[in-house]
């Protein structure tokens, strides 16, 4: 089952694709594209130690990531007004600016969750087939 959300000016990104999740019913889903703008960018980079926390404006330049009622795992790539392209690990905070469109992919066949995992020390995907 496919869903086309159309997010607008002042919407938290992360927030608002979590919200989506739950009022849906989402257990399992990917995303499939996003497209737009933000005035404001929160991520992790790689290794989980630094951030970036910019009132900037940017393209999206794509978005990917699990997503269900339960938790979302999410990375961002966006651009600068010189084509420079940055990404990471989207967190709360990031706002859109005139709009993003994004469209989520729903697995009905499977449910997403998170576990920890002793080996890498966070809560990973734990995915389960639907009977």
């Amino acid at each position: 089952m496919n869903h086309v959300i159309r997010l607008t000016r002042g919407c938290d990104l992360k927030n608002e694709i979590i919200n989506y999740c739950k009022n849906n019913n989402i257990n399992a889903g990917v995303i499939l594209s996003a497209v737009g703008s933000i005035s404001h960018l929160h991520i992790r980079l790689a290794e989980a130690k630094e951030y970036i926390d910019r009132d900037e404006s940017y393209e999206i330049v794509s978005i990917t990531g699990t997503v269900s009622k339960e938790d979302v795992h999410i990375h961002i790539s966006v651009s600068d007004n010189t084509g420079n392209t940055i990404g990471g690990h989207l967190k709360n905070g990031t706002i859109i600016d005139t709009t993003c469109e994004l469209v989520i992919y729903e697995l009905t066949d499977y449910i997403f969750t998170r576990e920890f995992d002793e080996e890498t020390g966070y809560d990973e995907l734990a995915i389960n087939k639907v009977n």
